[in-house]
């Protein structure tokens, strides 16, 4: 990770950065605060430090253009990030402490576990949450008041398998992640996906925090995939696998069916000569819009947009739920969710979207937007595929 990934987040479970659009076009009559549960120490760190500069620039941009409207004030945003560790607990005590200060609205957390340690306190506590966890039950009829930004694995999963297997040919695929909720849930929804394009699944888990992949790597390559894909494993896991399995004479494609991650996965695997072929989800295809928000985030920051994609959906999801506040005029959360669900979801960076999720998840709260699908053949790094954005799943 670059030098923006300061040292100081890694060691500290609050972040408060209150100064966010202090340039606001009006002087503000009250402050409208977001709770950020976002992991900020460990392996996943670059996927927390993607959600808090996210909702950093689009709060920036809205304090810039004079705030929200509330009750009749003008209100200034604000947001308090706090370390999910990667656990429920933590996030569960993210939440308890984002309740503590009267937070309403929660933007992440990103892994499975955590959003099932955070869901309880939130619906006690009447918080809205935009979450980007890929969890089978991320969102759903019990929790009316949980978003998802994506769209997510169900989505997803099948234009990028089909795109993948006209490139590389594989028939058996060896799906790798960690044993707990944040890793077989996607590797789970993942299988089926491939089952249902025809390809033979093995899966393969390990404990979270594991060092030596030897005999991951040994059971993998003993059941003689045609691809392994890693999933929603850590990048800094995935690129040791990737390394490993090339050492071990692996020729096969690698697959990335559980988010983004390339430039992290390749710096610790020795570079794209070693990774040599791969295929991910892309949350964007860089265009002209996209670079205006990396323009636009260094001349609000001084420093270069996180490398992680994910990025842009924070931004635009936090843009959407400020929207929704804006037009609803309160911040009670259950007209802030009624209003958030009539709204089309339309971002001036990503393009037009869909509300969707009913089939999938029994509930129509998962924002989807166009994405892509990332390669590398031979060596070198295709230009990202886009895809419209998924419907009815």
């Amino acid at each position: 990770m670059r030098n923006r990934i300061r040292t100081a987040l890694c060691a500290t479970a609050l972040t408060s950065l209150a100064s966010v659009g202090s340039h606001a076009a009006t002087a503000a009559d009250c402050e409208v605060k977001f709770g950020l549960v976002a992991v900020l120490s460990g392996p996943a760190t670059g996927w927390g430090v993607s959600l808090r500069e996210g909702v950093a620039l689009a709060q920036h941009e809205a304090n810039n253009a004079g705030g929200v409207k509330v009750d009749g004030k003008n209100c200034r945003l604000s947001f308090v990030a706090i370390d999910s560790k990667y656990s429920a607990e933590a996030a569960a005590s993210a939440a308890n402490e984002l309740t503590s200060q009267n937070v309403k609205f929660i933007m992440g957390p990103i892994g499975s576990n955590e959003l099932t340690g955070l869901k309880p306190i939130a619906v006690r506590n009447q918080m809205l949450v935009m979450a980007s966890s890929y969890a089978k039950d991320a969102i759903g009829p019990k929790w009316p008041l949980v978003f998802h930004i994506g769209p997510g694995p169900s989505g997803w999963a099948g234009p990028i398998i089909n795109e993948a297997k006209t490139k590389f040919g594989f028939k058996k695929v060896v799906i790798v992640a960690p044993n707990d909720q944040a890793g077989t849930d996607i590797a789970t929804v993942a299988a089926e996906w491939y089952k249902k394009t025809g390809v033979a699944v093995t899966e393969e888990y390990y404990a979270r925090g594991t060092t030596n992949f030897s005999p991951i790597v040994l059971r993998m390559l003993g059941s003689s995939p045609e691809a392994v894909d890693m999933v929603s494993t850590p990048a800094g896991d995935a690129g040791t696998l990737v390394k490993q399995l090339r050492q071990s004479g692996f020729k096969g494609a690698i697959g990335r069916l559980g988010g983004p991650s390339t430039p992290e996965i390749l710096r610790v695997a020795g570079g794209a000569n070693v990774v040599k072929n791969m295929y991910w989800y892309e949350p964007v295809v860089r265009d002209a819009a996209i670079d205006k928000v990396d323009a636009d985030y260094k001349e609000a920051f001084k420093k270069n947009p996180p490398d992680i994609t994910l990025f842009y959906q924070w931004v635009a999801s936090t843009r959407q739920l400020i929207r929704a506040i804006n037009a609803a005029g309160t911040t009670d959360t259950q007209k802030v969710a009624q209003t958030l669900r009539s709204m089309p979801v339309e971002d001036p960076s990503m393009g037009k979207g869909l509300w969707i999720g009913q089939e999938f998840f029994g509930i129509n709260q998962e924002m989807s937007l166009p994405f892509g699908v990332g390669m590398i053949v031979d060596g070198k790094e295709l230009p990202v595929l886009k895809v419209p954005a998924a419907t009815g799943k």
